[in-house]
């Protein structure tokens, strides 16, 4: 979620999940967004561009492409890509579309995966395309997934949006362990700034101070924080620009950019 907007369509509601949030449709001019009983944006689509990357929060969801060994199409295509929370869905046509990479969504509102594939523009599942209904926090444990998964995302908000559904040190471990060795989790970090503190003590008593970037906030107050599984090196500055300058190319992200506001959460060494 990023911002508020006025609700304009709300689709009829199933009996079956009156205890999830409705979910509802609005555009302006350039883009579609995706509500869940309120105006907050859930997540957003480019009317003439579907598979882009429209929020600036989203696009920073991106930044694990920073540490990828590397980003040729082959690479891309033999990694698992998996997404906590499917939102409108953008990252997940974003890995699998544009990167080409086996991709996993875990969403707990049916409601929500069937507006995402009438209203933006998600394939129907397939070989290298899956979302699965349910709980993230049970289903990420299911032994098939255990240190598969190089890049993962995690955006799990109710309607109200005031902090992480899931955010517990568990949980972070749980994400931890189905991350590949050199798998990176991106985590959106919404709400009081005590609560985005807390958060990221969690995220750095599991993963480790080290291995934890931050970017600074976005506007809307969207704080996107970076943990790799294992980083027995940082990369130097000279690689992280030549790394962001071919991200940049390849797929139209402001990742030169992203480096003067993304930071280590550890200090420098002396």
């Amino acid at each position: 979620m990023a911002q508020r907007r006025k609700k304009t369509a709300s689709p009829a509601a199933s009996s079956e999940v009156d205890a999830l949030p409705h979910v509802s449709v609005s555009e302006d001019e350039t883009s579609r967004y995706l509500h869940l009983d309120t105006p907050w944006v859930q997540g957003s689509m480019r009317l003439k561009d579907p598979f882009a990357l429209d929020l600036e929060y989203v696009q920073r969801m991106m930044a694990w492409l920073l540490f990828a060994d590397s980003l040729e199409p082959q690479e891309l295509a033999s990694q698992q890509a998996m997404q906590l929370g499917l939102g409108a869905a953008a990252l997940t046509k974003f890995h699998h579309h544009t990167l080409g990479m086996r991709t996993t969504a875990l969403e707990i509102n049916p409601r929500v995966v069937q507006i995402c594939r009438d209203w933006f523009k998600l394939p129907p599942d397939s070989d290298t395309l899956q979302v699965i209904i349910g709980d993230a926090a049970q289903l990420i444990t299911q032994p098939q997934w255990q240190g598969s998964v190089h890049a993962l995302q995690v955006d799990l908000y109710d309607h109200e949006a005031a902090a992480p559904v899931l955010d517990s040190p568990d949980f972070y471990a749980d994400c931890r362990a189905v991350l590949a060795p050199e798998g990176c989790m991106t985590v959106n970090l919404f709400g009081r700034r005590s609560s985005y503190a807390q958060s990221l003590e969690k995220i750095c008593t599991v993963f480790g101070q080290d291995n934890v970037w931050a970017f600074r906030p976005t506007r809307e107050g969207n704080t996107i924080v970076l943990a790799r599984r294992l980083a027995d090196t940082q990369p130097s500055a000279g690689q992280l620009q030549q790394r962001a300058l071919q991200i940049e190319q390849r797929f139209k992200l402001p990742a030169r950019k992203w480096l003067k506001i993304f930071r280590p959460v550890a200090p420098p060494s002396a």
